[in-house]
């Protein structure tokens, strides 16, 4: 059995830890709340474990639910999916800090724009880690731009 992470971003070093952690990250449209009378958006995300594995010679690939939370959440605005597209699933590449507001960036140029008092992040993993056979990869393009 793994220990489940349980992370805490208080500044843009912290938060690149959980946006390391949470790349390529599926994210089901209808798991993502923004609740304005708590100041709080929350998702929750079918992560790829990065961590370490335990001991042996082979490497387990797995995934693990975790819960994000940003706390101080003053207004969220979506670019690239709405909504109402509940059964959607959106692969979060970053989550970046920029003046005042907080990105989070999908594939495909979705993305959701945080408007924050501070940076107040928690990350939480849920359940148990599950094999997968997947490693997420990610295309790498040459100088032409093919």
């Amino acid at each position: 059995m793994t220990a489940p992470l349980k992370l805490r971003a208080e500044d843009e070093e912290d938060l690149a830890v959980i946006s390391a952690i949470l790349q390529d990250a599926l994210v089901a449209v209808g798991d993502i709340a923004f609740l304005p009378d708590e100041k709080r958006f929350v998702l929750v995300a079918n992560r790829f474990r990065r961590e370490q594995p335990g001991p042996g010679p082979q490497q387990q690939l797995e995934r693990r639910m975790s819960g994000l939370r940003f706390d101080g959440v003053t207004g969220v605005q979506r670019r690239g999916f709405a909504p109402r597209e509940a059964e959607r699933l959106l692969v979060l590449l970053a989550i970046r800090a920029e003046a005042g507001s907080l990105y989070l960036d999908f594939a495909g140029g979705s993305s959701i724009r945080l408007e924050v008092e501070r940076i107040l992040c928690h990350l939480d993993d849920l359940g148990e880690p599950w094999p997968t056979r997947w490693r997420p990869r990610h295309p790498v393009e040459d100088d032409a731009g093919r």
